[in-house]
């Protein structure tokens, strides 16, 4: 379908009226310029969730998220877009075409699908959609009359809400709430597919590998300042301590990349408790290494470093896609049903 071949690659989009979109800000232009390189490059061939080499998808995205989390955040929502499409037999993305999944239900306005003249339309807000200048297309969720369901859509077509984004960190992956004014979509499964299939677990354990990526480039300024100088016993617990949650990130992620491998399509029912668990452990360890990089290094880095002054704020926002005690709370009562692995 038209929807899914290429779309223009510029920088700024029109919209029906022929006015220019808002333009996304330079630094976020130079970061969506490195995602357009990361998917004419990396992502180009990155192995699919479950097909055996989870482990390589995954280190993949750890290095583009610690070359930059908004670049990992925009990567990793083209990897699981392709994935998605692959799984629910969607059409493949065309070359050149950027993806991005936008699927967020907060609190607030909702995007509604209705179909008519034999084809769906997309109508109200969508929240939370990163890449909103630098997408091509965008699988998106939506309520229709049988209950929520996934879409494609092409982006030209589509009006960032100005100002929906206020937050410092992640300003670079060009989040912003988008306009769907009876915006042509084409339908990716059935009502319920998105959230019901194996690969939505295996997608949010991915997200762990972004910030372990993350976490792991910021423990790296105080290890490269730990072999330049003497930092002092102190600081050197601390690099002990950082050494110890991000070896232990790695492991997790690891076993559960071979565990998705062993069992993609979840036959035995383990991958919701794995995910939850997995990325309630790097939320935790990355958070700990923030903590730790800031008690050793002070306020130097923050303060002179803009790269890892950046790299802060932005994983202590991208970490917010984890929803603390709901997220255990939702564990507690997998193991409660089914058990557990200790």
């Amino acid at each position: 379908m038209a929807i899914f071949a290429t779309s223009g690659l510029s920088g700024e989009r029109t919209g029906r009226s022929g006015a220019p979109q808002l333009a996304a800000d330079p630094v976020s232009r130079e970061i969506g310029a490195a995602f357009t390189s990361a998917v004419a490059g990396p992502l180009q061939d990155l192995p699919l969730p479950g097909g055996g080499q989870t482990r390589e998808r995954w280190a993949v995205l750890s290095d583009l998220a610690g070359r930059d989390l908004s670049l990992g955040r925009l990567a990793e929502g083209y990897a699981d877009a392709v994935a998605i499409l692959a799984e629910l037999g969607g059409p493949p993305a065309a070359a050149g075409t950027r993806w991005g999944v936008w699927a967020a239900q907060p609190p607030g306005p909702r995007l509604t699908a209705s179909q008519y003249g034999g084809t769906w339309h997309l109508h109200g807000t969508k929240q939370y959609c990163s890449g909103a200048h630098t997408c091509t297309h965008a699988l998106v969720t939506a309520t229709a009359p049988d209950g929520e369901r996934l879409f494609a859509a092409a982006t030209d077509d589509l009006v960032p809400v100005p100002g929906s984004w206020q937050a410092t960190g992640m300003a670079a992956s060009d989040t912003m709430d988008m306009l769907f004014d009876d915006i042509a979509a084409v339908p990716v499964g059935q009502a319920g597919d998105y959230i019901g299939r194996p690969g939505f677990a295996h997608g949010g354990a991915g997200v762990a590998a972004c910030w372990y990526g993350g976490a792991r480039a910021i423990g790296a300024a105080l290890l490269a300042t730990a072999r330049q100088r003497d930092i002092g016993p102190h600081a050197l617990a601390h690099l002990g301590a950082v050494d110890i949650a991000l070896s232990y990130s790695k492991a997790a992620l690891d076993r559960a990349a071979a565990e998705i491998d062993a069992d993609p399509q979840d036959q035995q029912g383990f991958a919701r408790a794995r995910t939850l668990r997995l990325r309630a452990w790097v939320e935790e360890a990355a958070s700990d290494v923030m903590r730790r990089v800031g008690q050793a290094l002070g306020a130097g880095p923050l303060c002179h470093d803009a790269a890892h002054s950046r790299r802060v704020a932005d994983l202590t926002v991208y970490l917010r896609q984890h929803h603390a005690e709901r997220n255990l709370a939702e564990l507690g009562e997998l193991v409660a049903e089914s058990g557990t692995c200790w």
